[in-house]
């Protein structure tokens, strides 16, 4: 009991955030040069200037610099995503992708798009890291973790007394919503995880889409 309430209190690591944004970028790199809107340098480039004062902020404890920071960071890049998709769109009739080019560039985007969104709900949920750390409360505000339906009296023997989601569960919420088109592991109770939740569906269920059907038109 003792240890678990230290874990709870202790801030929570942001390094898998970062890991996360540095990625999005170096996949944005790799990407053909056909679905990239601008030039190829600029969306890592802003990343990664803009993950600078992101990282200060919050070590300074300038928390709405932070929160605007992390919000304009994330939105870049969701817009950045869902240019390369629409591009996709775009070049798919004309036939100037490789089958096998294809499949790969599908398949950074939709991993872009787990990630994009994974960053979202940990950004929002409950106010965001730092407010969840500072509240220490049980659970989520805007989703409904297996944790949370565990039995008060039980939670100790699952160890999740007084558990709180980490990036990594919002990571694997992202990554069934793109896989399954819907929530399985945690229902979704918020308003706003519910239209982030439609947007991130809709992009994934796009890209699967459009290589069923250049994989058909191929055979």
């Amino acid at each position: 009991m003792g240890n678990d309430r230290m874990h709870v209190d202790k801030p929570e690591p942001r390094w898998q955030a970062l890991l996360a944004f540095l990625a999005i970028g170096a996949i944005y790199l790799a990407l053909p040069r056909d679905l990239i809107l601008g030039p190829i340098w600029l969306v890592p480039t802003l990343i990664v200037v803009l993950l600078i004062p992101t990282v200060v902020s919050h070590k300074t404890g300038r928390r709405s610099l932070n929160r605007i920071l992390g919000v304009i960071i994330n939105g870049l890049t969701t817009l950045a995503l869902m240019a390369s998709v629409a591009l996709l769109v775009r070049a798919l009739p004309s036939h100037r992708e490789a089958p096998l080019e294809l499949l790969f560039s599908g398949g950074l985007l939709w991993l872009t798009n787990v990630m994009v969104f994974a960053l979202w709900y940990w950004r929002l949920d409950g106010g965001g890291p730092t407010v969840r750390h500072e509240e220490k409360k049980f659970g989520s505000t805007s989703f409904l973790f297996p944790q949370m339906q565990v039995p008060r009296d039980e939670r100790a023997q699952f160890a999740c007394t007084g558990w709180r989601p980490r990036f990594v569960d919002y990571l694997f919420v992202a990554f069934t919503q793109s896989s399954t088109f819907g929530p399985t592991d945690a229902p979704l109770l918020a308003r706003w995880a519910k239209i982030l939740s439609m947007l991130q569906i809709a992009i994934s269920l796009s890209i699967v889409i459009l290589l069923i059907s250049r994989a058909v038109g191929v055979l």
